[in-house]
C-alpha cells in the first residue's frame, strides 16, 4: 500500500464538474490548473447520460490528452485526476479516475488522500471474494460500494465512506449523478464551485480560476454532496472530528492563488516569512527565495527584516519538479537543470535563502553549493515550517522516517550535511497561528504529524515499518 519515497511530493489532485455540455474540456483545464499536484498520470472519465467513458495515460496532462480524445469522450458531466504514487505505486492500472463496470450500474472515482485501513478492508473483502484488478487503495471504496446491503446509490456510498479511516476528498461519478466527499477529519482540501447552472469541485480554487467557476464553499469534513439533473443538495455520511488540514497545503503544495477554507496561500506564506524574520535575525546583504513555493515567505521575510529581497535563483520552467525523478542521481542532475543561481545578484554577497522545507537535504544542499558557486561569500537557511521528523500516512509521500533528514540529525548535523553558513526552522506555534486559520484549539484546525508525530487519526499496525512503530504516537 505504501509507496517508496522519493521525495517530498503533493498529493493528488482531482475534479469534476456536472451540467456543462463542454465538460470533458473544461475538466482538462481544470487538471492543467492542478499539475503541480501530480505529474506521473492523468485521466478523465466523461458520461453523457448513457455510459461512462474513460480517457487516461502515464505523464502530464498536456501529453495524456489531445483536442480529438477529448471530443470522443464529450458528455455533460465528468471527472478527472493527477496523480503522483503514493498507494499502488506507478502504472496505467492505477491512474486514476477508476472506472468500474457492473450489470448494476458503473461509477469512477477520483480520490486524493491514502487510507490508513486499506490493509484491512482489502483483506476483509477478499476474504468476502473481490478480487482486485489495482494495487491502488482508491479501489477499495468501490468494493465496498458494490458490497454494500443498501438500497440507494447514495446509501451504499455513505456506508462505505464511513468505513474509511484517514484522508479522502472524492469525486465520484454515475451515469445519473456526481457525488463528492471529504474525510471526517478534513485532511485533504476540497472546495465547490459555480459556472452557470453547472456544479464543479476542485481540490484547489485556483481550477476555478482558470474555468471561469465562482467558488461557493469549502466542502465539509464528514459531508456527503450529491449532484443530479435537479440540483446539488448536501448530506452527511459522518459526524465531524477535529478538524485536521494538512499544514503542507499552506506551506509547500498548493499554488499561491488558491484559496484554501478561506485563506489567500501566498498570503498565509508571507505572514510565515514575517514570522521568521521575528525568530530569526541575521546579518546579511540580501534575501532570496527558492522558486517557487518560497518565494511568498522570502518577500515576507524581507519586508520584515529591511534586508532586500533579490531574485538570486531563477527557475527554468521548460524542467518538471525535482522529486518526480524515480532516482537519487536524476534528481540531483534535475536540480542542476532546474535552478539556476544570477551571479551578478549573489557575488559578494551574504545571502539569506529562504525555503518552505526540508526533507532529505538533496535539494538544500546543491542550492546552497549553486549559490557559494555562484560567489556567495555565506549562505544562511531559513524554513519557513518547522522540521520534518515523522512519516505522513494520509497522501504525502514520506512514509518512513529513515529518509528524513530532521529525523536522523540535530539542526546542526542538518547544517553542516547542506554546507550552511547557518540554519533555521519555523517554530510550530509561529507556524500555526501565522497561517490565520481561526479554527478553535492550539492547533487551528491543523494536521501537524509531519512535525510533531501527533496523528489525528488512529494509524493501523501494517501501515508503519516495523522498525518505525515506537516512532508513531
Amino acid at each position: 500500500m505504501l509507496a517508496e519515497i522519493r521525495s517530498l511530493n503533493e498529493e493528488c489532485g482531482v475534479f469534476g464538474i456536472w451540467g456543462h455540455p463542454n465538460a470533458t474540456q473544461l475538466t482538462y483545464y481544470g487538471l492543467h490548473a492542478l499539475q503541480h499536484r501530480g505529474q506521473e498520470g492523468a485521466g478523465i472519465v466523461s458520461t453523457d447520460g448513457e455510459a461512462l467513458r474513460p480517457l487516461k495515460g502515464e505523464g502530464m496532462v498536456s501529453e495524456v490528452f489531445t483536442p480529438e480524445k477529448i471530443e470522443k469522450i464529450a458528455g455533460h458531466a465528468a471527472i478527472g485526476h493527477v496523480r503522483y504514487a503514493t498507494a499502488g505505486g506507478s502504472g496505467i492500472e492505477n491512474v486514476q479516475p477508476l472506472l468500474f463496470n457492473s450489470t448494476t450500474g458503473s461509477l469512477a472515482i477520483s480520490h486524493n488522500g491514502n487510507l490508513v485501513n486499506a490493509t484491512q478492508l482489502k483483506g476483509h473483502l477478499e476474504r468476502q471474494g473481490s478480487i482486485f484488478q489495482t494495487t491502488s487503495d482508491t479501489e477499495v471504496l468501490a468494493h465496498l460500494i458494490k458490497r454494500s446491503g443498501y438500497a440507494t446509490f447514495e446509501e451504499k456510498a455513505k456506508n462505505a465512506l464511513s468505513l474509511l479511516k484517514g484522508a479522502f476528498a472524492c469525486v465520484i461519478l454515475t451515469e445519473e449523478a456526481m457525488y463528492i466527499a471529504l474525510d471526517p477529519n478534513g485532511l485533504r482540501p476540497l472546495s465547490l464551485g459555480k459556472l452557470g447552472d453547472a456544479w464543479v469541485a476542485a481540490s484547489e480554487t485556483c481550477a476555478f480560476d482558470i474555468v471561469g467557476a465562482e467558488f461557493v464553499r469549502s466542502v465539509e469534513p464528514g459531508e456527503f454532496l450529491i449532484i443530479t439533473k435537479d440540483g446539488m443538495r448536501a448530506e452527511r455520511f459522518a459526524y465531524p472530528e477535529e478538524r485536521s488540514i494538512c499544514t503542507m497545503e499552506y506551506v509547500y503544495f498548493s499554488r499561491p492563488d488558491s484559496d484554501i477554507d478561506g485563506i489567500n496561500v501566498h498570503t498565509a506564506r508571507k505572514r510565515l516569512g514575517v514570522q521568521l524574520a521575528k525568530e530569526v535575525q541575521i546579518d546579511a546583504d540580501v534575501v532570496t527565495g527558492v522558486p517557487d513555493s518560497s518565494i511568498s515567505a522570502a518577500i515576507g521575510y524581507s519586508e520584515q527584516s529591511g534586508i532586500p529581497y533579490e531574485l538570486g535563483m531563477i527557475k527554468n520552467r521548460y524542467v518538471g519538479r525535482t522529486f518526480i525523478q524515480p532516482s537519487q542521481d536524476l534528481r540531483e542532475q534535475g536540480v542542476k537543470m532546474k535552478l539556476s543561481p544570477v551571479r551578478q545578484v549573489v557575488n559578494g554577497k551574504r545571502v539569506i535563502m529562504v525555503d518552505d522545507s526540508i526533507v532529505r537535504g538533496t535539494t538544500s544542499r546543491r542550492i546552497v553549493t549553486l549559490l557559494k558557486e555562484a560567489g556567495a561569500t555565506e549562505v544562511h537557511v531559513v524554513i519557513s515550517s518547522p522540521p520534518i521528523k515523522n512519516p505522513c500516512f494520509y497522501g504525502i509521500d514520506i512514509s518512513t522516517a529513515g529518509e528524513l533528514i530532521a529525523a536522523n540529525n540535530t539542526i546542526e548535523e542538518m547544517r553542516e550535511i547542506i554546507g550552511a553558513d547557518s540554519l533555521t526552522f519555523l517554530s510550530v506555534d509561529g507556524m500555526v497561528q501565522n497561517i490565520g486559520r481561526t479554527d478553535p484549539g492550539s492547533k487551528c484546525g491543523h494536521c501537524l504529524a509531519c512535525f510533531t508525530g501527533e496523528y489525528p487519526t488512529n494509524i493501523y499496525p501494517d501501515t508503519v515499518l516495523p522498525h518505525e512503530k515506537e516512532k508513531v504516537k
